[in-house]
């Protein structure tokens, strides 16, 4: 607005007017305009400049960052401060310690870690694309080549983290993460034990996962961790990817549980009969009940799937009839059991199950269970533009709140004099030429 002032002439903006100017500049993202728009001027954490916010996880809140000097786009997740306690801030620099070791081309590498005041924050490779939950939900499920690809590459990175004794147990289509390209990378590897890392509560029999990928012996007794936990939780991905729906839909976490220790799922044909049988027993057997039973590796699975994974028939594939637990295959879904059917994902959360009451007249393999969601994980709720979005993104945590003009006074600093920096160091610079 241009206003005129006892004879001198004064322009006013409004915050959107001067957001838009600083956007339309390359000077501000559109989020940090609206966190500036707020009072919230909290944009950085360390030597890194917020630029983004990606999503809300299980384990805390994700943004899309800068380096202040190197320039290099990182993803930093910032973890909950109800877990900021110098025991398991230990035991999480430990577990960043071991993930610092890994270098694989379907793992999130993890560069570095860090404190501001009082935020700890995680800092990985930024992955451009989406993961494979909201790939699901945006496209519907995938063809079996495609959902072979995506697993078979996932399983690579698992084999890789379990030779180096690291197990995830926390695999499912949110922490799958798929490029433009195709390439699938498994984010989030070792932070779920960070999120148990209670003596007391493991002795307590917590469990930390998504109730819709836990394997049944993970439920059964969450001390005893296996690489096998991993093969399981991968089958139900596999099972989500060609479906679009998680193998025990319905129900609550209880529910869930029991089913997972004590029925099979329902048929995948019912839901997406093109998928050949042969490719529906490799996810039954990575969906075994009995952990001997279950496909012994992620390398295993890995061969098993490159037939389809690889866009073609291997030459000796015999397509033999095969005996499979869940065979023969039931009509194609009709659309009967839709108060089955909706497509569910609690997220990571710890789930106490009690030693007290009693399951029996459900045939339960566990004792009763009670649930204390402790980590606030209701989907990943990714946001990539706010403007187009209900979810409103969070400012990092430590904020400072300031006034409309004390707003505007900083954008200008901050924005202003560098440029004006710039423009001087130019005009100087031209000067002396045309002096010379």
């Amino acid at each position: 607005m241009k206003t005129l002032r006892e004879g001198s002439l004064k322009h006013e903006f409004s915050d959107e007017e001067l957001s838009e100017y600083l956007i339309n500049c390359k000077m501000l993202t559109q989020y940090q305009a609206d966190q500036l728009s707020k009072g919230l001027t909290k944009l950085t954490l360390g030597p890194y400049v917020i630029t983004d916010w990606i999503g809300q996880g299980g384990m805390g809140q994700v943004f899309k960052a800068e380096h202040n000097f190197m320039g290099r786009e990182v993803a930093i997740k910032v973890l909950p401060q109800q877990r900021s306690t110098p025991e398991s801030i230990g035991r999480f620099l430990r577990e960043i310690r071991m993930q610092a070791q890994l270098d694989h081309a379907n793992l999130v590498r993890a560069y570095d870690a860090g404190q501001d005041g009082n935020v700890h924050f995680l800092v990985t490779e930024y992955v451009p694309g989406t993961d494979l939950r909201r790939l699901v939900r945006a496209k519907g499920h995938l063809n079996q080549h495609q959902g072979a690809s995506i697993i078979s590459q996932a399983a690579r990175g698992l084999a890789y983290a379990h030779e180096k004794k690291l197990i995830h147990r926390d695999v499912k289509p949110g922490n799958i993460l798929v490029t433009r390209d195709g390439t699938s990378k498994v984010s989030d590897l070792g932070l779920a034990d960070f999120m148990n890392d209670n003596s007391e509560e493991s002795k307590l029999g917590k469990i930390v996962g998504t109730i819709d990928y836990l394997a049944p012996e993970q439920i059964r007794d969450p001390h005893d961790v296996s690489a096998k936990w991993d093969i399981y939780s991968l089958g139900c991905t596999f099972y989500y990817a060609l479906t679009g729906k998680v193998p025990f839909p319905g129900g609550n976490v209880k529910d869930k549980a029991r089913r997972h220790c004590e029925e099979p799922p329902l048929h995948p044909h019912r839901f997406n009969p093109s998928i050949d049988r042969e490719l529906v027993e490799i996810i039954a057997e990575m969906m075994e009940k009995d952990p001997l039973r279950r496909i012994a590796s992620a390398s295993e699975v890995v061969a098993r799937l490159e037939p389809w994974a690889s866009d073609h028939r291997a030459s000796d594939f015999t397509g033999q009839p095969i005996k499979s637990a869940w065979q023969p295959p039931p009509p194609v879904y009709t659309g009967s059991e839709s108060a089955r059917l909706n497509d569910t994902e609690a997220g990571s959360n710890v789930y106490e199950l009690s030693e007290s009451g009693s399951s029996a007249e459900q045939g339960s393999q566990y004792s009763q269970s009670t649930v204390q969601a402790l980590m606030a994980d209701q989907d990943t709720k990714t946001i990539r533009d706010s403007r187009k979005s209900a979810v409103i993104p969070p400012p990092i945590p430590v904020i400072t709140r300031y006034t409309r003009r004390e707003k505007q006074l900083i954008m200008a600093l901050v924005f202003g004099l560098p440029a004006s920096a710039v423009f001087g160091a130019i005009v100087a610079y031209v000067a002396t030429v045309i002096s010379q």
